[in-house]
């Protein structure tokens, strides 16, 4: 789906204010003090937005948040939203009252005046990314928003910083509609060919089959897939903004996962459509990069398979062969998405030979028991490499925390028939996962994995996301390679 709305930046027109329609908003710092706009605005409205500014509840109010004139006097507009913000504020609290205006859209138009340039389009980007809606599946009238227009005195500069804020914003709403997409539409051939799509953007985009993947030996990914009708897939995205070795993103993309012959309970099975966050994640960032034309090698690989209950399936007890040649006993078919990792991070590694990689997967139900919706579990062998996505992640708002990992984990993965099993039982879940996959990357390779089990969907709405899919890592992963690895 496109971005539901897609704002523009205009010079102000002040002396046609009363005749706007829709809804205007102004924003106040604390105190009230009234800006040029805000004067003009509250000239119309016979003093209303300096008696809303001066209000005990206006003082109350957090920095984003915001009251409403509904049916002002003097104006043609429906409503005021007078948004309190400093002009000096942070960048969350800018979001915020983006995401606050966002979250209410007039049919009839959003005329937002703002002054600070750097501050609205910070404020822009969050009311995108509140305003983002699926209603793909959903028949009759839908509500759509009108414009939103933002009044700025310096129109070309406003544009000129929100265009890479835009572009992250169409890299979320991309990864949204993928986690969002029912299982019955979100086939592995569908996932493959909206990823093949990107090539308009200048992404070079690949589809390794089945065949290919046996004839590379990949027995770890393939088995998980192998009771589907849907054939498994892996896509390779290449960005090459830059020369020299590339960074490597690789996702999960388990279309739908039952959990095969270790099949899941009902209750929330339906759920399972995200299980594919991971590889949504990949795309968003690659579709990002693409946009904004970024000066950086990224690579991204996405395992896409679908692990369903069926004469053919992977059974407990299985013993596969990865393309590495290490032998893992399968103990339970429903911790199938560190199977699709250990073969895809091995392909990036011997094809790529990245400077570092980080795999993003809905692994383990364990995450949201030790850190809930809230935080991303983050492992990782290089503290620098580590240290840099996390400072990335601060600087975007998103939660992530790093854990633990050390050889008592480790052995917990001991087959007695195998080189490895795929389980280590319920104590620690999320960490002997963290532990198969660590065995899978090559010496001397930065490497992150990032759980994010808790965060890719929530059931409530979240600072800058309805609730459902969130595009979490999306802006987190984007700022780490704008920071670290775009050249020139």
């Amino acid at each position: 789906m496109p971005l539901p709305v897609i704002p523009t930046f205009a010079a102000p027109d002040l002396d046609n204010l009363a005749q706007v329609a829709g809804k205007i908003v102004v924003f106040l710092p604390e105190g009230g003090r009234l800006g040029v706009a805000a004067r003009r605005l509250d000239k119309l409205t016979k003093g209303a937005v300096a008696r809303v500014g001066a209000s005990e509840a206006f003082g109350k109010l957090k920095a984003g948040e915001s009251l409403e004139i509904q049916w002002p006097a003097g104006l043609a507009s429906e409503v005021v939203q007078v948004v309190r913000l400093e002009r000096k504020a942070t960048v969350e609290q800018a979001r915020k009252a983006g995401a606050t205006i966002g979250k209410g859209l007039h049919k009839a138009g959003t005329l937002v005046l703002g002054e600070a340039q750097e501050q609205m389009a910070q404020v822009a980007f969050g009311s995108v990314l509140k305003a983002y809606t699926f209603t793909t599946h959903k028949t009759g009238e839908q509500k759509t928003p009108g414009a939103l227009t933002f009044a700025v005195a310096d129109v070309d500069a406003v544009t000129a910083l929100a265009a890479p804020l835009l572009a992250l914003a169409e890299g979320v709403a991309f990864t949204r509609d993928l986690v969002n997409e029912p299982a019955n539409v979100l086939t592995t051939e569908d996932f493959a060919a909206r990823l093949l799509d990107l090539k308009k953007l200048g992404i070079e985009v690949e589809v390794l089959e089945e065949s290919q993947m046996a004839d590379l030996g990949m027995g770890s990914l393939l088995g998980v897939g192998q009771g589907s009708e849907s054939p498994s897939k892996i896509v390779v995205m290449q960005w090459k903004g830059a020369e020299g070795a590339p960074l490597a993103l690789i996702g999960k993309g388990v279309v739908f996962d039952t959990g095969g012959i270790s099949i899941k309970p009902a209750g929330g099975m339906e759920e399972m459509t995200m299980d594919m966050g991971g590889a949504g994640v990949v795309a968003g960032v690659m579709k990002t990069l693409a946009l904004r034309g970024a000066k950086a090698h990224v690579v991204g690989l996405v395992g896409l398979v679908e692990n369903m209950p069926d004469g053919k399936a992977q059974r407990p007890g299985d013993v596969v062969r990865s393309m590495k040649g290490d032998t893992i006993e399968v103990i339970n078919t429903d911790a199938e998405g560190r199977l699709v990792l250990a073969d895809v991070m091995w392909y990036a590694q011997e094809r790529f030979n990245p400077v570092g990689m980080i795999d993003l997967a809905t692994l383990t139900g364990a995450i949201i028991i030790a850190l809930g919706h809230e935080n991303t579990g983050v492992f990782s062998n290089d503290d620098a490499f580590c240290g840099a996505f996390l400072k990335a992640a601060v600087a975007e708002g998103e939660g992530a925390w790093r854990m633990p990992m050390g050889a008592a984990y480790d052995k917990k993965l001991d087959s007695r028939i195998a080189d490895m099993m795929n389980v280590g039982g319920r104590d620690g879940g999320a960490i002997t996962a963290a532990q198969f996959l660590q065995r899978f990357v090559k010496e001397g390779t930065p490497w992150i994995h990032l759980d994010i089990a808790g965060t890719a969907l929530t059931k409530g709405e979240t600072a800058l996301a309805p609730k459902g899919a969130t595009g979490w890592g999306v802006m987190a992963l984007n700022r780490m390679i704008r920071d670290g690895y775009e050249k020139g």
